[in-house]
């Protein structure tokens, strides 16, 4: 353990945690104190780290995600699994907010042709959002959600196509937890630094 410790960069008595929580498979043991490990226990390591720490998913739904891992369920459901765990702000606004801004959704969705599970916390978050805009006055901005819609497809396209050829499901779905929760600093910051240029150029300020 201490040798496995070495190689992954993660602490022994993390690692025993895991063992104790049924995340990390049990080595092979050799003798009442020592038991063997080699690259899988590595590579779900790395998994491990990147749904608790990055992702912030929960203990239990890291194991749903590993349980599904290890019955090869399709790709899609573990993706499914590890995005549903993905923590989002909590949702708003009052009946008639909501009421409004579900509309909202429904029509995005429909000009998307996504296919959505209406219970996903994914959706519960978007429409308390958008219930946030209504009740600040900002259907403007509501007005370009189609617009936005469009862009989040190309994005999607851009981060599946970035991890699909990754060489097993473990490393497409530590990719995609990853792409996710990180790519969404990398594309706020993109967005101000962006923002920042089309306000000079709009309202005519050359100054810097």
């Amino acid at each position: 353990m201490a040798e496995l410790s070495r190689e992954s960069g993660v602490p022994v008595a993390t690692i025993k945690y895991y063992l104790r929580e049924r995340l990390l498979p049990p080595g092979e043991r050799t003798s009442p104190n020592q038991a063997l490990y080699d690259e899988t226990h590595i590579r779900r390591l790395k998994l491990i780290r990147a749904l608790l720490e990055v992702g912030g998913l929960s203990v239990a739904t890291v194991a749903d995600v590993l349980a599904a891992l290890d019955e090869q369920i399709s790709t899609h459901k573990v993706l499914g699994i590890a995005s549903h765990g993905l923590p989002m702000p909590k949702a708003g606004g009052d009946a008639q907010a909501r009421e409004w801004a579900a509309e909202q959704v429904d029509r995005v969705v429909a000009e998307r042709g996504w296919q959505l599970r209406p219970d996903h916390p994914v959706v519960d978050s978007l429409v308390g959002t958008l219930s946030a805009f209504a009740e600040l006055g900002r259907p403007e901005l509501i007005a370009q959600l189609s617009g936005y819609a469009e862009l989040a497809d190309r994005i999607a396209e851009l981060d599946l196509r970035t991890i699909a050829d990754l060489p097993s499901t473990e490393s497409i779905v530590e990719g995609a937890v990853i792409a996710t929760v990180l790519g969404d600093v990398v594309f706020a910051a993109l967005r101000r630094l962006a923002q920042q240029q089309v306000s000079a150029r709009t309202f005519g300020d050359r100054s810097g």
